[in-house]
């Protein structure tokens, strides 16, 4: 995140420099792996060296995110599973409820380690 005197600072633009979509996706990929805003990723090549005030960000790990996604989206089935027995008056025990929230648990932890935090 940039200051208001950063801003004030930073008045002047470079002019648009166009690339393909491919040179696009290569950048924002180094940025992402070097933990830095897109802007100062460049600002820090373009200059040889870091530049003051930088906002570094924790890469996530994308594979992780997907593996995750998916996991989310067999826990919502078997979850609406639960609701409809529950809701035709099936008695639910809590062996059938357990492992879907233990599976919740999970993810969360699996999440927070996927974008570099502490469970």
């Amino acid at each position: 995140m940039t200051s208001g005197s950063d801003k004030r600072i930073r008045q002047q633009h470079l002019p648009p420099v166009r690339v393909s979509a491919d040179e696009f996706a290569a950048i924002s990929a180094a940025a992402e792996s070097a933990g830095l805003a897109l802007s100062s990723y460049i600002r820090q090549v373009l200059l040889g060296m870091p530049v003051a005030r930088q906002v570094r960000r924790k890469p996530a790990d994308h594979r992780e995110l997907a593996r995750i996604l998916g996991a989310l989206g067999h826990i919502g089935a078997n979850l609406n599973q639960l609701a409809k027995a529950s809701n035709s008056g099936v008695l639910l025990y809590a062996g059938e409820v357990g492992p879907a929230a233990a599976a919740v648990v999970e993810m969360r932890d699996a999440l927070m380690a996927a974008l570099g935090h502490e469970p």
